[in-house]
């Protein structure tokens, strides 16, 4: 028995041992697989094309998700397509609604929190310098790549805007007298030397930059949210009248001030509560806790990154810090802005703020919409108003009963790029050679050539909606105007979430079973105007790449 027992555990151990090294060679061959996937695929696609795919992927598994919760409320369960509709108007923060928000139940909040979150422009600002950063080679792979040309009898100096790792060398003609041979020879080693050292000092330390961006993005998204979070509850839990609020819908405390601070901050509008911030129109001190959120997150973000920069250099990272103000256009992310443009985007800002402010205030002092404030009150609503036009979308007013001339307003801010701004500086940005090369190659392309311009593509979603919509648009014309289809379009477009809803009371023939609900006013269309919806919201999210379009489109 003894023999047998030990020749049992002799073969379960080679079985073991057999079976755990085919068990690691599979995890390094997946693992192999994934990475090699990663490398060939994610670190060499267009950005286009992975967003493309992202935010789609995305929006579809925040539908699943929020299918597979139950809702708040047993006696209506939201339709497929409504759901899948608020999923991709989370995921790309546009906060367009077809249901009122205070449907879902608070797991579902917290999932559209997170869609929000992983949606925000700042988030996936950060997931791209990831991906730059991977692209990047590591500096002592760099050294073993340049060290392996050393060999060769020849060098030039590099030319600006090489790829990382190309090096041009040229042919030294050496004498061919000895005695001048040699001398000749470690002339050029010393000067190739020289050369790799410095391409290496160089690579290293744009490598080490673009990562000491990362991090400054990383910890202004969790600076700004912790912040925000811990503002918005205080307050909330010190000031009685908007805790009464809460208490009368069920909402949380923490996942009222958590759900506020992801979708102000990540430009969505969405909030807990059918009438979004009407609820709270009172409570000025919520809305200036919030005012800042709204630009740290969207016009401001680019200033902000780079006054985050500067502050953090003088005590961390000096070189890092130093090569990013001053490398600002090198470094390719979209929202480093060189010195002039960031500091120029502030005041275009808040000209546009104040524009807004001044015409809301003379014009709809006395509105229905501000009724029951005092002056105090109006002023800071006004103020809160005129920063969520561009981009953020929450509101505290049924902007449908604002003057026409407010509603155009609202609908040329909604249609700017977040961070439009005067810039008289166009001749320094044609002398940019990396920046001219650049559109002559995308010029020279025919498919950048078919793109259309951002106007004309709001021009032909406002048309297909005006056709699918146009039985709606005659038998209930009040509520289906056009201008009320374009607030809606451009909001969507913009990743607003402006609408000027729908009223019963604006009915031509009175109907007494319908109800008017606190929903956007996409929730009244049919299901093939809200499909348009979903793909203008998409193409809003992605209109970053579409900046230059409808170049080739010459108007004279």
């Amino acid at each position: 028995m003894m023999i047998s027992a030990s020749f049992v555990g002799k073969r379960l151990h080679r079985l073991c041992t057999c079976l755990s090294f085919k068990l690691e060679c599979l995890g390094r061959s997946i693992w192999f697989l994934v990475s090699s996937f990663y490398s060939l695929v994610v670190l060499r696609v267009n950005p286009f094309w992975i967003q493309l795919c992202y935010f789609p992927c995305l929006s579809f598994q925040g539908f699943l998700v929020l299918k597979a919760l139950k809702p708040r409320t047993y006696s209506f369960r939201p339709r497929n397509l409504d759901l899948f509709f608020t999923s991709v108007s989370a995921a790309t923060v546009s906060s367009m609604s077809t249901v009122e928000m205070e449907v879902f139940s608070n797991n579902q909040l917290l999932i559209l929190t997170l869609l929000m979150f992983v949606g925000g422009e700042v988030f996936t600002s950060m997931v791209e310098l990831h991906l730059r950063r991977s692209k990047l080679e590591k500096p002592w792979i760099a050294e073993n790549k340049i060290d392996s040309v050393t060999s060769i009898n020849g060098s030039a100096p590099l030319s600006p805007g090489k790829p990382f790792g190309q090096v041009e060398l040229r042919v030294v003609t050496v004498p061919s007298t000895d005695k001048y041979s040699k001398l000749e020879t470690e002339q050029v080693h010393r000067q190739i030397e020289g050369q790799t050292e410095s391409l290496s000092t160089s690579e290293s330390l744009k490598y080490r930059s673009i990562k000491f961006l990362g991090f400054v993005v990383m910890g202004y998204l969790v600076v700004v949210h912790v912040v925000g979070v811990a503002l918005v509850s205080a307050y909330v839990a010190l000031v009685s009248s908007a805790r009464d609020v809460l208490k009368q819908k069920g909402l949380k405390l923490f996942t009222f001030s958590l759900f506020t601070t992801v979708s102000t901050f990540a430009s969505c509008g969405f909030v807990p509560t059918n009438e979004n911030m009407i609820v709270f129109s009172s409570n000025s001190g919520l809305l200036l806790i919030i005012i800042p959120q709204v630009l740290l997150g969207n016009t401001l973000f680019p200033s902000c990154l780079r006054f985050s920069i500067w502050t953090l250099g003088k005590f961390f990272n000096k070189a890092e810090s130093n090569y990013l103000l001053m490398n600002a256009r090198e470094i390719g992310f979209l929202y480093l802005l060189p010195s002039l443009h960031s500091t120029l985007l502030v005041p275009t800002v808040l000209g546009f703020i104040l524009i807004q402010f001044t015409l809301l205030c003379s014009m709809d002092w006395n509105s229905e919409g501000l009724n029951g404030l005092n002056s105090y009150q109006k002023i800071i609503g006004a103020l809160f108003q005129s920063v969520n036009s561009r981009h953020t979308g929450e509101t505290i007013v049924d902007i449908s009963i604002l003057s026409p001339a407010i509603l155009v307003l609202f609908v040329v801010m909604m249609y700017l790029p977040p961070y439009t701004s005067f810039l008289p500086i166009e001749d320094y940005e044609q002398s940019s050679p990396t920046c001219s090369g650049r559109r002559r190659r995308k010029r020279g392309k025919i498919v950048e050539n078919l793109i259309f311009s951002q106007l004309s593509y709001l021009v032909i979603f406002i048309i297909l909606i005006c056709i699918t919509e146009r039985k709606n648009m005659k038998d209930d014309p009040l509520n289906f105007t056009v201008l009320n289809i374009v607030i809606e379009v451009i909001s969507a477009y913009g990743n607003v979430g402006f609408t000027a809803g729908y009223s019963c009371e604006r009915l031509m023939k009175p109907d007494s079973s319908c109800q008017s609900k606190w929903f956007g006013f996409s929730g009244k269309w049919s299901d093939e105007g809200k499909i348009i919806l979903i793909l203008a919201m998409f193409f809003g999210r992605l209109k970053k790449f579409n900046m230059d379009g409808g170049r080739a489109w010459k108007l004279l």
